[in-house]
């Protein structure tokens, strides 16, 4: 007598994502690892062999692709403006991936990637970068270490838009731990237009 296994399916906030031109179908082999994270991208400093940085997210995304990591899929690049004393605009992006990397471990390994892509971790905490890979949301919840300095779910991830934009791409019911609101809903929250201050004014 043979048994089979129930089938699997995606997660909810993942449904969306499937129907997109940059999903990949891979779930059997996803299933097979433990963690999913929403990793953030990010670039306004051009590569000196591999050009601007819209051309630098594609391979950023390909470098991302490993024995023990997974990319399941990856948004659109977006343009954003540049934050700090930076004067070069952004090129964004997002990408979900599966591994057995715990949270440290897959930060390790982002910045393995990020210095082989040319970026130097010192000096003003804006200034411009060839390359930046951040962990916004992982399937275990939140995470909190200070050694190395990880904070999960990103502590900017409910109020930048070339963060929350590129995500809702890809993952818009995937749901921040902290508030309780998926990123389409973090997405909406953000762009809604602010009441204006009909306090009045001394002089």
């Amino acid at each position: 007598m043979t048994s089979t296994k129930p089938a699997r399916t995606a997660p909810a906030w993942a449904s969306s994502a499937t129907a997109g031109p940059h999903y990949t179908p891979a779930w059997p082999r996803i299933f097979d690892l433990s963690h999913l994270y929403l990793i953030g991208i990010g670039s306004n400093q051009p590569h000196p062999v591999i050009g601007a940085p819209n051309r630098i997210i594609p391979q950023a995304i390909a470098a991302l692709e490993m024995d023990d990591i997974d990319v399941f899929a990856h948004s659109a690049i977006i343009q954003s403006s540049p934050m700090g004393p930076s004067s070069r605009r952004f090129a964004n992006a997002a990408a979900i991936v599966a591994t057995a990397l715990d949270p440290p471990a897959l930060l390790a390994r982002l910045h393995e990637i990020e210095s082989h892509f040319g970026r130097v971790r010192r000096g003003q905490s804006w200034r411009a970068r060839v390359l930046d890979l951040d962990i916004l949301l992982w399937s275990g919840g939140m995470w909190a270490d200070s050694n190395p300095a990880l904070s999960i779910p990103h502590p900017g991830l409910r109020s930048r838009g070339f963060v929350l934009t590129p995500a809702a791409m890809i993952a818009p019911d995937w749901r921040d731990p902290v508030s309780g609101l998926n990123i389409r809903h973090l997405q909406s929250r953000l762009n809604r237009p602010k009441a204006l201050d009909r306090t009045p004014h001394r002089h």
